[in-house]
């Protein structure tokens, strides 16, 4: 059994994490490696989908579901938040991760009392994440009584009670944090935020502080919004689409039809990525078998293999080449739009002329030439829509990266004008609709004002804990109490000992979940389970069957219907528990009819109508089949900022200096996973096979090393003299830049220090990790 022993800076807890709480699985599962794909999806994702669908929920029942997958009277994809199209709908309007996530909901597996009387605490956590998770659907809730090796099962009653003792217990309210998964539905995330600000407290972290909230803050500040600014439909009428730091064939696979679209229109398409992901290559649309002839649709016109973080200085060379057309030519920049609309394009300009392009190419790996060649491209393109994702806003100097790229659409008036716009590609289904909904710990006064109007209430004004700030104040002790709804907060975090640590010091831990997964297993001196129902099942409460909603991607708020046999007649909707939950703690002290709320989700929304913008008659217009787009400033060149214009900011560049023997990492998705759920061992787009203990590097950083592929290594961080270790990887060989690493996430989330944040947004740098690589002792 290994030792879980924590580093120096770690090792002073009143609570050290008992040895046997194992954080992941370090054993090989076999290797295989063979090519990269060459595009993505293609008759294989058909083939893995129905393997998936068949294996967990069988054939006929399986694909019964995927058929109201995504559909206008159906449910909304527990996965991601891209959008469905307005009009004509397919009858799969689904991906192979989306039949994945199904499949895994869907499954005829159960997490059972007995199976809990069956396995420890001990035992599970030796477990891999994928068996963790493959383990089936949960039943019942569940309680680990303090010292107790098996959780047990209790009525929900007793769990609520449990609740109420530890947070009634509490010194003060801000001494619990109230964590929220994307894939929380409108309905429960209001009535959640809700009975958290009545509770007395704003610590309301969210799955956003850990993605998006760099774009959030970087938007916020230049134009007004932190939501995208386009539709699809702007997708189809774009003359050039900029993709940065995402890899959609793997994490929102449905985009690649609307791409395929755009390129066969004209489109140019130029993607910025440390590696030539497959989505990024090419696109065999699976609906359509003649491509298998023709070999697809090449997405990227061009391909820029920059180094991890070196985004902001090639998006600073492609404005300097802007400004050199425009110098000699004109009409490159929108100068009646800047004229009008903008403020600091006289800063702007003063640092591109002073550009250091020697200090460009170092920093971003990326030719001079390479950068003007896609630099007249984009100075001559009419309409850009401009994507991001992880790849941006992972990093410390993420919302200074975000607001180049706001700087180069702003040159050409591409923000409020067809076919052009920001694009924060969004990851969880409904991530987007939680922030609009109050799920935020900085909520602004409007909001806390209408509710106290609303329900007469009077919510804190103090704002609350961000994820890491959850993290540090349970590690100190000053968060007593952690209460997730949804997610996997553990193997989602940074810094996985430490984060640990810090679950392991609070007196209860309880998470509302669909699935067994690690944090249940990483516990307080006591822990709950509490089951709920999943997106494709019915949700039955007194005044009938219910539907809820969520906001995707791009804005639009729409109906999800589940219609399957719950898992288990235990199961409780979100809703539900939040009433119970409020009911439990609150008592009769709480001004709210929780229990009216829950029996007839349209009364829930006619609240929200009330309080939350924009969402005037909510129940007429969801249930148009589509839904509705919620209104958006900034497409109509309306900036909410403090001075009324849309901000052209200026920030220096980044150069990483790195000792010779050290790497830059980034953390990456495989095929088979969507964000910590495991669904297999292979990424077969990179051509990896059965395996997720790896390390990708490219050959020449590889021969330097004395390293060659399937080489056993181990790991090092290095941040502010600090160190951290994750043993065991293999080495692949990978098209990568030099200087640059990638590795799986959860597996390396243990070497991410949770002190190293972005600047202004506070989330976690994933995606740039300095490492060194050392082979490991036992190879």
């Amino acid at each position: 059994m290994k030792s879980h022993a924590l580093p120096p800076q770690q090792s002073e807890s009143e609570h050290p994490l008992e040895p046997e709480a194992e954080l992941t699985s370090e054993a090989f599962t076999g290797i295989k490696v063979g090519h990269r794909a060459e595009h993505a999806a293609g008759p294989m994702a058909v083939a893995k989908s129905m393997e998936f669908i068949t294996r967990e929920s069988g054939f006929l029942r399986g694909n019964k579901v995927l058929l109201q997958l995504n559909q206008k009277d159906g449910f909304d994809c527990p996965g991601c938040a891209w959008p469905d199209p307005d009009d004509k709908r397919s009858h799969f309007e689904y991906c192979e991760n989306g039949a994945k996530a199904v499949a895994e909901e869907t499954t005829k597996k159960r997490v059972t009392p007995e199976f809990f009387a069956q396995h420890s605490v001990e035992e599970l956590g030796k477990w891999s994440d994928i068996e963790i998770g493959k383990a089936g659907r949960l039943t019942h809730p569940m309680l680990l009584d303090k010292g107790a090796t098996h959780y047990r099962p209790v009525s929900w009653q007793e769990a609520f009670g449990v609740l109420a003792e530890e947070l009634n217990g509490l010194a003060s309210p801000n001494e619990a944090v109230f964590y929220t998964s994307g894939r929380t539905s409108n309905e429960a995330a209001f009535l959640y935020q809700l009975f958290v600000r009545e509770f007395g407290t704003n610590n309301l972290p969210d799955c956003s502080n850990m993605c998006h909230e760099s774009s959030g803050c970087a938007m916020s500040e230049t134009i007004g919004v932190g939501k995208g600014t386009v539709t699809l439909e702007d997708f189809y009428k774009a003359d050039c689409i900029l993709i940065f730091g995402q890899n959609p064939g793997t994490n929102h696979p449905r985009m690649l039809t609307a791409l395929q679209k755009a390129r066969a229109d004209g489109c140019e398409i130029i993607s910025f990525n440390p590696l030539p992901e497959a989505g990024l290559m090419g696109f065999l649309h699976p609906q359509h078998p003649e491509q298998l002839l023709t070999g697809g649709t090449k997405i990227s016109s061009h391909f820029v293999p920059v180094k991890i973080n070196g985004d902001a200085a090639v998006l600073k060379g492609i404005m300097r080449v802007m400004l050199d057309i425009e110098d000699k030519e004109g009409e490159i920049f929108d100068r009646d739009f800047i004229a009008e609309h903008t403020h600091g394009f006289g800063e702007l300009l003063e640092d591109l002329r002073s550009l250091d392009w020697d200090l460009v190419e170092r920093a971003s790996g990326v030719s001079r030439a390479k950068i003007e060649e896609v630099g007249r491209i984009i100075a001559r393109s009419k309409r850009i829509i401009a994507c991001w994702a992880m790849g941006l806003t992972q990093h410390k100097n993420a919302v200074a990266t975000i607001q180049q790229v706001i700087n180069l659409l702003l040159l050409g008036g591409h923000i409020g004008r067809e076919g052009a716009g920001a694009c924060p590609v969004r990851g969880h289904s409904n991530v987007q609709g939680d922030r609009t909904m109050g799920i935020w710990e900085k909520p602004k006064e409007p909001l806390l004002a209408a509710l106290d109007h609303e329900f007469g209430i009077t919510s804190p004004r103090q704002w609350g804990f961000d994820v890491v700030e959850a993290i540090h104040a349970m590690h100190e002790g000053k968060a007593k109490v952690f209460f997730g709804m949804g997610g996997n907060f553990l193997s989602a975090t940074p810094d996985t000992k430490f984060t640990a640590q810090a679950l392991h010091n609070t007196k209860l831990t309880c998470h509302v979940s669909t699935k067994l997964h690690r944090g249940h297993l990483v516990t307080g001196d006591r822990a709950l389970i509490l089951p709920c129902l999943g997106r494709t099942e019915r949700d039955t409460q007194t005044s009938g069957d219910q539907f809820v909603t969520v906001e995707n991607s791009m804005g639009i708020v729409h109906a999800s219907h589940g219609r399957l046999e719950p898992a288990s007649p235990e199961l409780k909707s979100e809703p539900a528990i939040v009433a119970g939950l409020a009911r439990a703690v609150l008592g009769k002290t709480s001004k709210v009819n929780w229990e009216e709320l829950t029996q007839n989700y349209d009364l829930t929304r006619d609240r929200i109508e009330r309080v939350i913008p924009c969402f005037d008659n909510f129940n007429a217009r969801v249930k148009i089949p589509g839904g509705f787009y919620l209104p958006n400033a900034a497409k109509s060149r309306v900036w909410d900022t403090p001075n009324g214009k849309a901000n052209f900011i200026v920030a220096p560049l980044v150069e990483w200096k790195l000792a010779s023997d050290q790497l830059l990492m980034m953390t990456i998705r495989s095929h088979d996973q969507y964000n910590t759920t495991i669904y297999g061992l292979d990424d077969r787009y990179r051509g990896v096979y059965n395996e997720r203990r790896v390390v990708f590097l490219q050959a020449d950083d590889m021969k330097t090393r004395g390293l060659k592929a399937g080489d056993i290594v181990d790991l090092k961080s290095h941040f502010e003299g600090e160190e951290r270790v994750a043993p065991h990887f293999i080495v692949v060989e990978y098209d990568i830049p030099r200087g640059c690493a990638a590795t799986y996430f959860p597996e390396t989330n243990v070497l991410v220090p949770a002190r190293s944040v972005a600047e202004k947004s506070n989330t976690p740098t994933s995606k740039s990790i300095v490492i060194t690589i050392e082979k490991a002792a036992s190879a």
